[in-house]
């Protein structure tokens, strides 16, 4: 987090009661947990949080687990948990909603990722661009416009904070859907390049010691997962001139052989997809490598899916993204056990942007928001991603300035798709979804075989397109 200096502290409150978090998607195993560790450590604010979920049993336990651990004697919060069995009650009079929402992966994320690995099209993540993350968002639009329209009728004036992927197009439909929303997307890459760039500072300046990634400022532009930085400082030293250097150090790019990694998670990232983009076009480039990789198709040209370890990350598997049921059972470990939850930093900053819209702390970081000229060069309105300063009186886009042509070039193409999948997602369209699915850089086949697999991904995940003109799109005629 990047903490600023109040101009007159003494106009701030020291604490502020009473507010309500409304939690779409509150049944969720990971980042629900990770919510109540971070507002059990705060103690500035209190109040309440409504979960609703569509399975609402999850929800529940959600809710039991926070009330249990609100109870513990090293909690000094003060923060009910209740769950809800519909969206308009939990998201009534909210003063924030949060959105963490998934349909199930095996009914879904296995088959954007499988699916496309038929037609020898491979994607580390395929929830942001590509085959995967296009059908993704088909699927999320619908889902979004019924958030948004909830938050105009329960909270009109709740500020939304979303969570999921794709997260431009998610929060480009809340926007698209209640064009008053007060609504940002925020994703951590771009913190674990700040901590990259944490290591280079230590490595070449010589009074830097133990330096944390939030001490790093940088310049952010682009869109979600495809971010860039052109200018990095700490306390007045410019990190960025040390990237050459850097570079050198890191060569040979690529630097490694298929194999090499088959005893590292599937989330590895050793940067050299950032770093081979800054030797290429001179900006670095601000996220996993497993996500940058499916903006720039040449580094998934692959004669056999193990080449792509040769730029030092792996390929996520479906069966990974399906999950393994440790969650009930870690779930059961925490209700049974009242030490087995371990308080810990997680990182995210949503409690420190909520405490910031409340009046009590402003901060600056980065987020997604509708572009109204922080980059000048993409399309105005559409989602991007840049720094801004947060404050009581709402969020404010810090000017990022342009790319250079070839990188918004490729960042276009991009925004141009999103855009695209947004009007298909409010008409039905999937004709028109099917031209910007052509569009993606990754689906490099011949057009019958993009129509193939777009209606194979279609038809295998129907259920989820009620909201579509099935019987009309000639993409999906035999």
């Amino acid at each position: 987090m990047h903490q600023l200096t109040a101009n007159d502290p003494a106009e701030l409150p020291e604490s502020t009661s009473d507010v309500k978090i409304g939690y779409v998607g509150g049944g969720s195993q990971g980042w629900a947990h990770t919510l109540i560790n971070d507002l059990l450590q705060c103690t500035d604010v209190s109040g309440r949080v409504a979960l609703y979920d569509v399975n609402y049993e999850p929800a529940a336990k959600n809710a039991e687990l926070g009330n249990q651990l609100a109870g513990r004697d090293d909690v000094d919060a003060d923060w009910t948990f209740e769950a809800h069995h519909d969206m308009e009650e939990a998201l009534a009079d909210a003063d924030f909603v949060i959105c963490s929402i998934q349909d199930p992966p095996e009914e879904t994320f296995v088959h954007d990722i499988d699916v496309p690995q038929e037609y020898d099209i491979y994607q580390p993540v395929a929830d942001t661009v590509g085959p995967g993350g296009a059908v993704r968002a088909l699927r999320a639009i619908p889902q979004y416009r019924e958030i948004a329209a909830t938050v105009r009728e329960q909270c009109p004036d709740a500020w939304v904070v979303n969570y999921t992927n794709p997260m431009t197009v998610c929060t480009r439909a809340l926007y698209e859907e209640y064009p008053d929303i007060n609504a940002i997307g925020l994703c951590h890459e771009v913190f674990h390049i700040q901590k990259l760039l944490a290591e280079i500072t230590e490595k070449y300046v010589d009074e830097a010691e133990d330096v944390s990634g939030s001490e790093i400022d940088v310049t952010v532009k682009g869109i979600n997962h495809f971010t860039w930085i052109d200018e990095a400082n700490w306390r007045g030293h410019d990190v960025f001139q040390y990237l050459d250097e850097e570079l050198e150090d890191r060569q040979p790019i690529p630097g490694f052989e298929p194999g090499d990694l088959d005893d590292e998670g599937y989330w590895t990232n050793h940067h050299q997809v950032a770093f081979d983009l800054y030797d290429t076009f001179g900006l670095l480039g601000a996220a996993g490598d497993r996500h940058l990789a499916e903006f720039v198709p040449w580094y998934l040209d692959l004669e056999e899916p193990e080449e792509v370890q040769r730029w030092g990350f792996r390929l996520t598997p479906s069966s990974a993204r399906a999950g393994d049921g440790e969650g009930p059972a870690k779930m059961s470990r925490y209700l049974d056990d009242e030490g087995a939850f371990e308080f810990t930093e997680s990182g995210e900053e949503v409690v420190d942007i909520m405490r910031a819209l409340l009046g009590l702390e402003p901060i600056k970081t980065n987020l997604n928001y509708p572009n109204v000229g922080q980059t000048p060069d993409l399309t105005e309105g559409a989602v991007v991603e840049t720094n801004a300063v947060i404050t009581g009186k709402g969020v404010s886009p810090i000017t990022a300035g342009k790319l250079p042509d070839q990188i918004r070039s490729m960042v276009q193409t991009t925004v141009t798709n999103q855009e695209t999948l947004i009007e298909a997602g409010f008409t039905g369209d999937l004709d028109l979804a099917f031209q910007a699915f052509c569009n993606e850089p990754l689906v490099d086949i011949q057009r019958d075989e993009a129509r193939d697999l777009f209606a194979e991904l279609i038809d295998l995940e129907r259920e989820y397109f009620t909201d579509y003109d099935l019987e009309n799109a000639d993409v999906l005629a035999d």
